[in-house]
């Protein structure tokens, strides 16, 4: 018996190679689609430059001078050869000569602004809670301090902190008594020599001095005094005197901000004189400077009398001032979560701009005279400097300070996908607008189209003129255009691409 093997159609076999060769292609289009790109674009490149060359002049010459590293011939009209120092001169360092690249194009509004304080964060304010007669002042006025640092000790003086504090005494003497007269009934009460209900009599007693005790506490705490200090007079027997007052905790409260005399404590300085680092370990706490000192030694002062100001500025807000007009474009930006820059003015004309910053809260009040919203954005603080001196005290200086004025930007759209490049890097010339593409040692002026401008920032069409990937300068446009018009002697106009 003979094998017969199937006959497949040649037509069902072409179907099978071309739908396994499609599979295959789109497996493997990672590998083949950026080869497929980089053809294209230098094919669109070299056709665009045989457009440009001059009738009769061959694609495949070159010019009569040697570029180097140039690859192909330069419109001597629209080059500009820079020397070494003729780029320092222009600032073309290799931070501002980037290839082009694709980026989000943020627009964005402009807003004054001014560094402000957390209303009930910023600033902690330091009371004593009795009366008495400050014996020492251990921190002076802008010193910074560590949270937990002994700041005042206090001598009391309140009288009826003196009398609950004896009445307190006198029932813990008495109940001392009570306990030692109940012992020796209940050893006698056991041999019947005295009846039981004297017993039972004692007992009663001392539990009216135990409710009594227990009341006498939480008047003292009423005072103020921390139950270790309350335990401390029982324990020891003796009046609290003096009261001694430490730097509180921005994000926690402790009862041990209030402490008795001769427990340990952490002096006002972190490091002596003599250490090697003075300041190693301020640099791992967040700094609290006393802002506002308010008293000195010897100065009495009454019971919730304010001692001093301590300021935390390791967080801060930027308070923007928005148009009422520009009320929806800064909601419609916090709803989307998007971020803002902050722009602060520096010497010399310089600027330093902080991005990605965030915008807490929206004023539900537009100001009645300057018909200005309020908006808030939350902004990190560091330590800019620290000084120590001889006798082991501190004092820094943050990066960002209240009252300091500042510019917001606000994005009100984006658009992915875009060419961007600073304002710096395009030249204008009347209805013209210019880059220049690094090609070798020259600097090849190309026209392009302006989309969108603002201060910071111009958007270039992408529409074949450049490429991602070519290199232009990215600052000093103006300064190469006057310097092209120069070469080709034309007059220069000394406010070309120059716009106030």
């Amino acid at each position: 018996m003979k094998l017969r093997i199937p006959c497949i159609p040649p037509r069902v076999i072409g179907w099978t190679v071309a739908i396994m060769a499609v599979v295959c292609g789109f497996a493997l289009r990672d590998a083949w689609i950026p080869a497929l790109e980089a053809w294209v674009n230098r094919t669109i490149a070299v056709r665009r430059s045989s457009e440009n060359e001059p009738v009769g002049h061959p694609a495949n010459e070159t010019d009569a001078h040697d570029h180097g590293t140039h690859g192909h011939a330069h419109d001597e009209a629209e080059s500009l050869e820079l020397s070494d120092k003729a780029r320092l001169n222009l600032g073309l360092t290799p931070e501002f000569l980037q290839p082009v690249a694709l980026s989000t194009y943020r627009r964005t509004i402009t807003v004054p602004a001014l560094v402000a304080e957390r209303p009930g964060r910023t600033r902690l304010q330091v009371a004593t809670p009795m009366t008495g007669v400050v014996l020492h002042v251990h921190a002076v006025e802008g010193e910074a301090v560590e949270p937990g640092t002994l700041l005042f000790q206090i001598r009391l003086t309140h009288e009826d902190l003196v009398q609950a504090q004896t009445d307190f005494l006198k029932t813990l003497g008495e109940l001392d008594v009570e306990r030692r007269e109940i012992t020796r009934l209940a050893d006698v009460a056991q041999s019947g020599a005295v009846p039981r209900t004297r017993l039972l009599e004692r007992e009663y007693a001392k539990d009216k001095l135990d409710a009594l005790l227990n009341a006498q506490r939480e008047a003292l705490r009423l005072h103020g005094l921390s139950d270790a200090q309350v335990e401390s007079i029982a324990r020891e027997r003796k009046l609290l005197r003096e009261l001694q007052v430490f730097a509180p905790n921005p994000d926690e409260h402790s009862a041990e901000e209030l402490k008795l005399v001769g427990q340990l404590f952490r002096p006002v300085a972190w490091q002596t004189a003599g250490d090697a680092a003075p300041t190693a370990k301020l640099k791992t706490a967040t700094p609290l400077v006393i802002s506002d000192l308010q008293v000195h030694k010897g100065q009495s002062v009454a019971a919730g009398e304010t001692l001093c100001v301590l300021s935390d500025y390791s967080e801060l807000y930027v308070e923007g001032l928005a148009f009422e007009q520009d009320a929806g474009s800064i909601a419609a930006a916090a709803s989307r979560k998007w971020s803002v820059d902050a722009v602060f003015e520096r010497p010399g004309n310089q600027t330093q701009t902080l991005e990605g910053l965030r915008i807490v809260r929206l004023s539900n009040e537009v100001d009645a005279e300057s018909r200005t919203l309020r908006f808030y954005v939350r902004l990190p603080n560091d330590v800019e400097s620290i000084t120590a001196t001889a006798n082991g005290q501190h004092f820094v200086g943050w990066r960002y300070r209240p009252g300091q004025r500042l510019q917001l930007r606000i994005p009100v759209e984006e658009l992915p996908d875009q060419i961007v490049l600073p304002v710096d890097a395009v030249s204008r010339e009347g209805a013209e607008s210019y880059v220049f593409q690094q090609n070798g040692s020259h600097f090849d002026r190309v026209a392009v189209h302006v989309k969108q401008r603002d201060q910071m920032s111009v958007v270039i069409a992408n529409d074949g003129t450049l490429f991602p990937g070519d290199v232009v300068a990215l600052r000093g446009a103006h300064q190469m255009q006057m310097a092209l018009k120069n070469k080709s002697g034309g007059g220069v106009d000394p406010h070309a691409g120059h716009h106030h």
